[in-house]
This record gives C-alpha cells, sequence and structure tokens, in this order.
C-alpha cells in the first residue's frame, strides 16, 4: 500500500520538490558550483561530473548522481582524507598521478590546488574521462593534466621511472593489488601513496599491502568517519522539517562497507 503511494508521489510531485531534488538543487544554487569547504574549495564543479556507482546502484539513477554530486560540492566527499591531502599540497610533488581518477574530483582538484605539478590521471571509463576533462577545462588546468585509459604496471612505471618525489592516489575499485606493488613498479619506493583500500573486492589487501611497504614507508591507516546531520551547511525552513536522515544522506557517501585507507610515506622522507 505504502509503496503504490510512493510511486504515485513521485509522479505527481517535480523532482525539485522531492526531498533528494530539493536538497540538490539547494546545494547547487547556494555553492554556485563551486567546492565549499575543503582541500579544493573554490573549484568548480559540476553535475557533469559523475562517480562510479558502487555494486548493486545504477550510475544513471537521479538517486546515485545525487549522492556521488552533493558530497563533493560541499566538500565533505571522503573528509577524512583532507589533512592528508593538504599535506601533500605542501609538500610540492612535481608529479601527481591518479589511478582510478573517475570524473576526476582528485585529479582536477590537485591541479587546482598545485601549479607547480604535473598531473596524470588514468581512468579506463570513456564516460568518466569525458567528465573529467570537462572539469580540467572548467578549473583552467588543461594545461598540466593529462588523461589517460586503464593503466597497468608498466604503465605506472614508465609515468614514474624518472621522478624522484611522485605522489600517487589510488582508486582502482580493487585494482591496487595489482597496481600498488613494488616489486612490479620499483619506482613505487621512493613515492608517496594514498590508496584505497577495497577489502569489500578484495579480502586482505590491507594486510598484503602493508607488508609490500611496511620496511620503506611510513604506513597510517584511516578510517572512515560516521556523517553527521550537523555537517549540512545550508539550513532553510524546508530542511528544518525534513527528517535528519536526509541531510545525514546529503553528506554522506553510502559506502558498502566502512571503507579505510593507507597513506605512506617513504622512510627516507620522513626520517
Amino acid at each position: 500500500m505504502f509503496g503504490a503511494f510512493a510511486s504515485v508521489a513521485r509522479k505527481l510531485i517535480p523532482a525539485r520538490f522531492r526531498p533528494i531534488g530539493y536538497l540538490e538543487n539547494l546545494v547547487r544554487e547556494r555553492t554556485d558550483g563551486r567546492i565549499w569547504s575543503g582541500p579544493f574549495t573554490g573549484m568548480r564543479w559540476t553535475p557533469e561530473g559523475r562517480a562510479r556507482s558502487q555494486p548493486g546502484t545504477s550510475q544513471s539513477s537521479p538517486l546515485h548522481n545525487a549522492r556521488v554530486h552533493i558530497p563533493k560540492l560541499l566538500g565533505t566527499y571522503e573528509r577524512e582524507l583532507n589533512p592528508y591531502i593538504e599535506q601533500a599540497c605542501a609538500l610540492d610533488f612535481p608529479l601527481i598521478v591518479d589511478l582510478g581518477a573517475a570524473e576526476g574530483y582528485y585529479a582536477v582538484g590537485m591541479a587546482f590546488r598545485n601549479p607547480q605539478a604535473r598531473v596524470i590521471a588514468f581512468e579506463m571509463q570513456a564516460t568518466e574521462r569525458s567528465a573529467l576533462a570537462e572539469a580540467a577545462r572548467l578549473n583552467a588546468v588543461t594545461d598540466r593534466l593529462e588523461i589517460r585509459g586503464k593503466c597497468e604496471p608498466e604503465d605506472l612505471e614508465c609515468v614514474l621511472a624518472d621522478i624522484p618525489r611522485p605522489f600517487i592516489i589510488c582508486d582502482a575499485e580493487g585494482y591496487e593489488a595489482m597496481l600498488i606493488d613494488p616489486s612490479a613498479v620499483p619506482s613505487l619506493r621512493r613515492a608517496s601513496i594514498l590508496v584505497e583500500l577495497h577489502e569489500f573486492i578484495e579480502k586482505g589487501i590491507s594486510k598484503k599491502i602493508r607488508e609490500r611497504f611496511v620496511t620503506t614507508h611510513k604506513i597510517t591507516h584511516i578510517w572512515q568517519q560516521e556523517r553527521t546531520p550537523a555537517e549540512f551547511p545550508f539550513k532553510d525552513f524546508y530542511t528544518y522539517w525534513l527528517p535528519k536522515s536526509y541531510l545525514r544522506w546529503a553528506v554522506s557517501e553510502s559506502r558498502p562497507e566502512l571503507m579505510s585507507w593507507f597513506w605512506m610515506e617513504p622512510i627516507h622522507a620522513t626520517a
């Protein structure tokens, strides 16, 4: 009964007046299409930027699109990483490589923050590369950001080989097991690395990567933090009456399980 009522309501009520549509429009209007907070504050960001879908979701669904768009505009997306992104920006890396760049939140963001750096973004999906190119154009970083397709270990070694201090960001949906491997990519031993760990795709990947770098890197394990409705910055009459779960949703990424990352710094650079 309730399901039938909800279905009819969705057809009768314009999307912009439904809770999710209203929040998405509110965020877009208040931010004017620029990231509101965090390390990439001021960077232009548009709904054309889409992140890859999680298992069981569709990239074409309005729910998924809003889920990945709103936290990025607000600057709450992966906010656990903000101190490490700031640290990376302070280190003036000459080369930044983004593995699994998707629509370019980090690749474009790092180019936006690091005018001294060359950025190479690897992304295997053509639709994501198109969105990435548009984000680079909007932020005037196309001259320093190179977009490539799928990355294999030999490709990564090739771009790192002559660089003394590279920085790697990796969100490869489980393929980090192949890419973040110093036996296949020796230049990783001198790289600073921020890698997302997809245990729900490959169990034991965290242990495997830690063992590979324990003698060459200082490793910090970063865990996903809970989001709260108080983190939603824009309040009005409508949001006051909305169930708090919608505001929590707006600042969250709806992960399939508790996620974590390794921040790995070469020991020779931190001793």
